[in-house]
């Protein structure tokens, strides 16, 4: 926390001062782990499902291509197993945007409290 930030915790007070607690930065974990709650929470929930179930098969297909014996064989569950996964990986990236929009969000909850405080 920097000093601006502390001059402001100490000029607001009661609601005021809630209302800056509950927009403080927050790291990446907890900010990822937000993500799952809200209006928009079920949209994490379906998305982080969806991508382990790839993982998941691609990790069978991953198997199925070390066991095989034939080379036909072998590309059939190697490229499904590589796309399994790069697409999972896809999924999971596309909460990154939010996570990025969920910051800014803050921030500009930040700068509005600083504003409303010198207009007192």
């Amino acid at each position: 926390m920097n000093k601006l930030d502390e001059l402001i915790r100490d000029a607001l007070q009661g609601e005021d001062r809630a209302i800056l607690d509950n927009t403080e930065e927050l790291g990446f974990f907890a900010l990822g782990l937000s993500q799952f709650r809200g209006k928009l929470g079920w949209v994490t929930w379906v998305i982080m499902i969806v991508q382990s179930v790839m993982f998941l098969i691609g990790l069978l297909c991953a198997v199925r291509f070390f066991q095989s014996t034939e080379v036909l064989e072998a590309v059939k569950w190697g490229i499904s197993g590589a796309v399994l996964w790069i697409a999972g990986i896809n999924l999971k990236l596309s909460l990154t945007p939010q996570m990025q929009a969920d910051r800014v969000i803050r921030e500009i909850k930040r700068v509005e409290l600083m504003l409303a405080s010198q207009s007192r």
